[in-house]
């Protein structure tokens, strides 16, 4: 389990005597095109490609009207493809390329390579049936971080959940649904936790959990016992920390609702805040908003109970129950 916390600018927190820093974005090496590791998914492969039209389009003194212009499409179109946010033609690919300037045949290669992987398929299409579209888009990004923040207020988070609570969590937001939809939509959330076990690239989980969501008794007390448990026992991996927020801290810097930071390896990308809604979600990526979450996030850091206090805390709730 780790046992100290760091801001996101880059400077390390202290608590307990223990200081712990995290890289900020843009300080790790650049990858080239030809290296861009395909692991993470689609998602990331179609922000990098994204990001290297934009870089680009800016370098020839090109306006995104005239670029949407030569691909028969709009504007927002072109914030939409240099943002990652759609899938690519390589027939547009190759026009934006041309209309850049870039006559190189091996950079043309490379990138058109990448827009062809950029449009396969992540492993979550199967769940189409049961994933929305703007959830969809949290997936791909969550397979390619290298380091997620987060802070919930109602729930554990999705990444934590034992089977039996993500099925009353599941339950509990869509009653309608038949039970063989609830358990794809569990399997789904299953299927996500095998980030942090898979063989490389495992990403840095740093969580802090509102008292209330641990308190909430979801399935039933024997459920919730065991996912109190599971907490405990997954915080023992080096890549995870858990802090509780406790009731007696009072009014905090979160208090507008659960949110979660997005960090990639890639020095192209920029950190993402995600903010879940009930019928959709928001994916805030202006350095000003980013710099805000981040203040929040180390405020909360700060004021939550250490990661060695929080077990503590675990074990006594459990004891409770």
């Amino acid at each position: 389990m780790v046992t100290g916390m760091a801001g996101w600018d880059g400077a390390p927190l202290r608590r307990a005597g223990v200081t712990v820093d995290v890289q900020q974005p843009g300080a790790e090496h650049p990858d080239e095109l030809s290296a861009v590791d395909s692991s993470g998914g689609p998602t990331v492969l179609r922000m990098l490609l994204g990001s290297q039209l934009r870089k680009l389009r800016e370098a020839a003194g090109i306006t995104p009207e005239r670029a949407g212009y030569e691909i028969r499409a709009s504007r927002s179109k072109i914030s939409r493809v240099e943002h990652g946010r759609v899938g690519f033609k390589e027939r547009d690919v190759a026009d934006l390329l041309t209309l850049y300037g870039v006559t190189d045949e091996e950079v043309r290669r490379r990138m058109l390579a990448l827009a062809q992987q950029a449009n396969s398929p992540g492993w979550w299409a199967r769940y189409s049936d049961v994933l929305p579209d703007w959830f969809e888009t949290y997936i791909g990004l969550e397979q390619a971080t290298s380091l997620i923040r987060t802070y919930e207020l109602q729930f554990v988070p999705g990444l934590f959940q034992t089977r039996e609570y993500a099925r009353a969590v599941t339950v509990l937001g869509n009653r309608a649904a038949s039970a063989e939809d609830i358990e794809r939509r569990v399997s789904l959330r299953m299927s996500r936790q095998q980030i942090l076990t898979r063989a490389d690239s495992v990403p840095r989980v740093w969580a802090v959990i509102d008292e209330s969501a641990l308190r909430r008794p979801l399935g039933g007390r024997d459920v919730m016992r065991a996912q109190l448990q599971h907490l405990i026992e997954i915080t023992e991996s080096p890549q995870v920390t858990m802090q509780i927020m406790p009731f007696d801290r009072g009014g905090h810097s979160a208090a507008g609702g659960s949110f979660a930071i997005l960090r990639f390896a890639e020095a192209d990308l920029p950190d993402i805040v995600y903010i879940e809604q009930l019928t959709g979600a928001l994916y805030l990526d202006r350095p000003e908003e980013i710099d805000h979450y981040r203040e929040v996030m180390n405020s909360l850091s700060a004021e939550a109970e250490t990661p060695a206090e929080s077990e503590r805390q675990l074990k006594n709730l459990i004891s409770t129950i």
